[in-house]
């Protein structure tokens, strides 16, 4: 198995894969902040002892299999292009903040991408689980199962008062970051995103755009966290997390029966003009992409668009990004080349289903 394996195709197989109530959540994250007791936190520590981190993961761990998550893939940063890395974080197997220290961080990722574990980010270790849908509390079992195989080698730095210990406070405790990524175009529409995003965040959450923090919500698509890890348990946060997540869905499918009741011909309009607008345009940037990408989808979750499967707009969605644009390109591309390499992309994308 080599890198190709997992930039060659946009979508990572369990996107393939139907989950529950995945109209509108499209998939369910747990991450774990790990660090060794022995060796000093990536923030303040030298390339010596780095080393040691990547070393050790890449001798234990590497080509090694747990349960359904085989072979995993050993990958250091240093060894891989600046387009190649673009599209592990366009994929979400890795983070931006991974590639700053490209001369001594790594990866471990599974054959099915559904496990990605970045060595010396901000922690020496951050391991994430990906589940299609909405299915918190599976993935955070099978986390705590990968959690356990790993500590078989690795002693944690744990503490019995503060408990897992990281380079950020904010991350302490349990060491774990919950989220759903949700498609939420009813909300937008309607206007009610702007009046629930601030109460979300009153209760202790955190929504972000596609990308994480800092990142906008392009398409109608929010990630949505726990911002506390000390004081509660897993489980605990994970059901406060369920408990507000399944009031989003709610809020969501009422938009769009609302939506579809009073101003149908309006809504209709307005999918199959961004229907359209991926057939036929020659130059289309990211963030329309984004946009239309967005609307087709809810056309396809209400009906109104059969010819096409959602998972072909999941694809499009990665596959139009900056990185993967220039690897099909084979190369560096100016934006305004990127925008029509990416209107041709999708043209002929969509060309192939009809």
């Amino acid at each position: 198995m080599s890198l190709n394996h997992f930039i060659d195709e946009a979508l990572s197989p369990w996107m393939r894969e139907e989950g529950p109530d995945s109209d509108i959540v499209m998939s369910s994250r747990i991450r774990l902040a790990r660090n060794f007791s022995d060796v000093v936190f990536p923030i303040i520590a030298d390339e010596r002892e780095l080393r040691r981190v990547t070393d050790f993961i890449g001798n234990e761990f590497a080509d090694k299999s747990f349960k359904e998550y085989e072979n995993f893939e050993y990958v250091q940063m240093a060894n891989l292009s600046t387009i190649e890395k673009r599209m592990l974080i366009e994929k979400h197997l890795i983070s931006p903040v991974l590639l700053k220290r490209t001369g001594t961080s790594a990866m471990l990722i599974s054959e099915n991408e559904q496990v990605s574990i970045m060595v010396n980010e901000e922690d020496h270790i951050r391991l994430q689980l990906y589940l299609p849908g909405f299915q918190l509390e599976e993935t955070l079992n099978r986390a705590f199962e990968l959690d356990d195989w790993l500590e078989q080698k690795i002693d944690y730095a744990y503490d019995e008062k503060w408990g897992y210990l990281s380079s950020c406070p904010t991350n302490a405790g349990t060491g774990m970051r919950a989220s759903v990524m949700m498609h939420l175009p009813g909300l937008v529409i309607t206007r009610q995103v702007n009046r629930l995003i601030p109460a979300i965040n009153q209760l202790g959450l955190v929504v972000r755009g596609l990308y994480g923090e800092g990142s906008e919500a392009r398409g109608n698509i929010f990630q949505i966290s726990n911002q506390i890890t000390m004081g509660k348990s897993e489980a605990d946060i994970v059901s406060d997390l369920e408990s507000i997540v399944r009031q989003l869905i709610d809020h969501e499918r009422k938009a769009r029966k609302h939506l579809q009741e009073q101003s149908g011909m309006r809504l209709e309009d307005r999918i199959f003009r961004s229907y359209g607008v991926l057939q036929h345009s020659r130059i289309l940037d990211s963030k329309e992409a984004a946009k239309c990408l967005s609307n087709v989808r809810l056309g396809i979750d209400l009906g109104i668009i059969k010819e096409i499967s959602g998972q072909i707009l999941n694809e499009l969605m990665i596959l139009t990004q900056p990185g993967f644009l220039q690897h099909y390109a084979d190369g560096v591309l100016a934006a305004e080349d990127r925008d029509v390499l990416r209107a041709t992309l999708v043209r002929e994308r969509l060309l192939m289903e009809n």
